[in-house]
């Protein structure tokens, strides 16, 4: 979509978005967030927007008090030293588990599991921070990519211009220390882009490169997007991409390429 023919991507963080509740216009307030900024929206720029505002706008919120765990969370509660309540949640939101884990120096132990949207992460994306209540905590929009598309069609709409949305969430890694931001919604956006064919700077064929282009974005948006900054919403400038049919699903390995499951 762009040419970035000046070889340079900006990003802004946008100041001014409020704390988000349940039935809020996100994308109006996004608008607005625009607007008091003096940033103007260009075709291709692509807005990154942390999924707790998503989710805190679509209710994805549960009041641990409501939950009535399972034996089976009360067993895992035990071993981990984790609340049962909050280890139901994880179960509700997974497919499966694929590995819990309690070091003797860890207060508090490990769940590994494939969430619902295919996700392998900690938790099943379950998350007690960035939320306004102690005994709640935050879940993945219900679909992502839905959530991404609804907002990017507003913004689109609003502005006249031609757009991408990337919804992120923050995941470790299994074979590198630290966090992340990744993609776990798309609108327009390519979630990968296969570069087979193409040459490398010294002239040889590429035969089996496909960057994460979706992910590459996400990371970069962690740069500004910190636990405590209230920066949700940030806008991307100068990113070469072409507009597609796209979805966050696409970068789960699939399972018969997986050879550690």
């Amino acid at each position: 979509m762009n040419s970035n023919a000046h070889n340079q991507v900006s990003i802004h963080a946008l100041d001014g978005i409020p704390d988000i509740h349940p039935g809020d216009d996100l994308s109006g307030l996004i608008l607005a967030a625009l607007d008091s900024n003096q940033c103007s929206l260009d075709d291709g720029d692509i807005i990154v927007i942390a999924h707790k505002v998503v989710s805190k706008q679509e209710g994805q919120i549960i009041d641990l008090n409501d939950i009535s765990p399972t034996a089976e969370a009360q067993t895992l509660g035990r071993e981990l030293n984790k609340d049962p309540r909050k280890v139901q949640v994880v179960l509700s939101e997974s497919k499966r588990l694929v590995r819990t884990s309690k070091r003797p120096e860890q207060d508090e132990g490990t769940i590994i599991a494939e969430h619902r949207l295919g996700f392998i992460c900690a938790n099943a994306a379950v998350d007690e921070s960035n939320v306004d209540a102690v005994g709640k905590v935050i879940l993945l929009p219900h679909d992502p990519d839905q959530s991404a598309r609804g907002i990017c069609q507003d913004l689109e709409w609003a502005s006249g211009k031609s757009l991408g949305v990337v919804i992120t969430d923050t995941f470790g890694r299994p074979w590198r220390m630290g966090l992340v931001n990744v993609a776990v919604g798309l609108a327009n956006v390519p979630a990968k882009v296969d570069l087979a064919g193409d040459m490398d700077a010294y002239g040889r064929v590429l035969s089996v490169t496909v960057p994460a282009l979706a992910d590459e974005i996400a990371a970069a948006s962690g740069l500004l997007m910190s636990k405590n900054g209230k920066k949700p919403v940030l806008i991307f400038k100068g990113v070469d991409w072409q507009r597609c049919d796209s979805s966050a699903r696409d970068l789960v390995r699939p399972q018969q390429e997986d050879l550690f499951r």
